[in-house]
């Protein structure tokens, strides 16, 4: 599988520690930054990472930064993105059955190495629950289609 990964300088050395354990599980795994501890910002990152997986050209995301919730609002943004900010492997074998979430959030101020490679598990080895929970995703996918269609109309007439 391709995984995009990000993370701010909050989350820079967990980021590392995690592209170690993808690549062992045999992913590809393509890093989007940061690159340094250096303080740097996480709407940026998030974006970016936000982007290759609404194009799909990575199948998934993995972004990280102090408390998972700045990276999980801008990830959000994109349409075709569903990102969540998982705390423990139970929420996030709910973020893939229920949400079908493709993009994973990790808080490093939360979780040390052992605690993401339990959760990253859960998240990589949950299959989404498409009969239980494919009306609800697809409500989310219409919604953001309708938006879409908006937000072009929008700028329609701004120009």
């Amino acid at each position: 599988m391709k995984i995009a990964i990000g993370a701010d300088h909050g989350g820079y050395v967990l980021k590392g520690q995690i592209i170690d354990f993808l690549k062992s599980m045999g992913h590809e795994v393509r890093d989007m930054g940061t690159h340094s501890k250096e303080s740097s910002d996480y709407p940026l990152i998030g974006f970016e990472v936000a982007q290759v997986v609404a194009s799909a050209d990575a199948d998934r995301g993995v972004l990280i930064c102090k408390s998972g919730v700045g990276m999980a609002i801008i990830a959000n943004k994109l349409h075709g993105v569903r990102a969540a900010a998982c705390y423990d492997k139970e929420l996030a074998k709910s973020a893939r059955e229920h949400n079908d979430c493709n993009i994973i959030v990790l808080a490093s101020n939360y979780s040390n190495i052992d605690q993401a490679k339990e959760i990253l598990t859960a998240w990589f080895t949950t299959e989404h629950f498409e009969e239980r929970h494919a009306r609800r995703v697809g409500q989310i996918k219409d919604l953001e289609q309708k938006l879409k269609g908006n937000n072009s109309n929008d700028q329609s007439q701004k120009m």
